[in-house]
């Protein structure tokens, strides 16, 4: 009869003792694994992203610099021509180079909206080498003070350059740190998810372990005490507890075996008293 109704509970509809546990632990696995794989591909997107962005942003601040450095170097050239009156070779000037790299930071800028600042360093750069092309005619006049024509003439232009130029790194730096603002913002948005998953995770534990407290510890308690008086005391086993799973079965089992076993056991007193009374 028992075994009867153990194979009703596994072929019927209710969930068995096993399946309970297994589909809550197995829950608690499913949200914790999809929190960490999307907590995983969000950062891995995030990362690709932005670490291009300040990779480029880094590169855009190299080139700048060396713009800077190369019209310095063009400038120092011209005042040590100026300056000294036997040398004779005249400065040399990339301007091609200069150009290329002025158009790859055009590209940068538009996406920042600062495209303009660009197009300033280019206009100022024009009237700087514009002015410094009248060099030779400078050197070769004997009206023209070439100190004069350097400080007043072509070193504003230099200073305008050197300014457009400084304006431009420095929007490309603001983008920079812009940047690395924004990873540090998707780094905590990144791990958000792992955290709420961790916490549902341990909510779930707290729940799972007090039911299984409520609906299988503190039976099986029940249980012992129960089965503790009947076999100390002889007293009738009649613990009861909610449930449709094997420990409810597991208990009316004990309690229809111990029944019988009372009724066995008054019917072998009834039997020996019986027999002592025809002695």
């Amino acid at each position: 009869m028992i075994v009867d109704k153990v194979k009703n509970v596994k072929n019927g509809g209710h969930l068995s003792l096993k399946l309970k546990l297994t589909l809550s632990l197995c829950a608690i696995a499913l949200i914790l694994l999809l929190s960490s794989v999307i907590s995983v591909i969000q950062f891995r997107n995030m990362n690709n992203y932005v670490s291009g962005l300040i990779a480029e942003n880094i590169s855009n601040i190299n080139v700048a610099r060396k713009m800077a450095d190369s019209i310095n170097e063009y400038n120092l050239d011209i005042l040590a021509v100026i300056g000294d009156d036997k040398l004779n070779r005249l400065p040399d000037f990339d301007q091609a180079a200069f150009m290329a790299s002025c158009d790859s930071l055009k590209d940068a800028l538009a996406n920042v909206s600062k495209l303009p600042l660009a197009d300033s360093v280019v206009y100022s750069y024009s009237a700087y080498m514009l002015t410094s092309l009248e060099l030779t005619d400078v050197i070769l006049s004997t009206f023209i003070d070439s100190r004069t024509w350097y400080f007043e003439r072509l070193q504003p232009r230099y200073n305008k350059v050197r300014s457009d130029i400084d304006a431009m790194s420095t929007a490309v730096y603001d983008d920079l740190k812009k940047n690395s603002s924004t990873f540090d913002r998707g780094f905590y948005r990144s791990v958000i998810p792992g955290i709420v998953a961790v916490g549902v995770g341990l909510l779930l534990i707290l729940m799972l372990l007090f039911f299984i407290l409520v609906y299988y510890i503190n039976p099986l308690y029940r249980m012992l005490s129960g089965l503790e008086n009947y076999q100390s005391f002889n007293k009738k086993y009649n613990v009861n507890f909610e449930g449709d799973d094997q420990l409810r079965e597991l208990n009316d089992g004990i309690a229809e075996l111990a029944n019988e076993n009372q009724q066995l056991k008054k019917r072998i007193n009834l039997l020996r008293n019986e027999r002592q009374g025809d002695n």
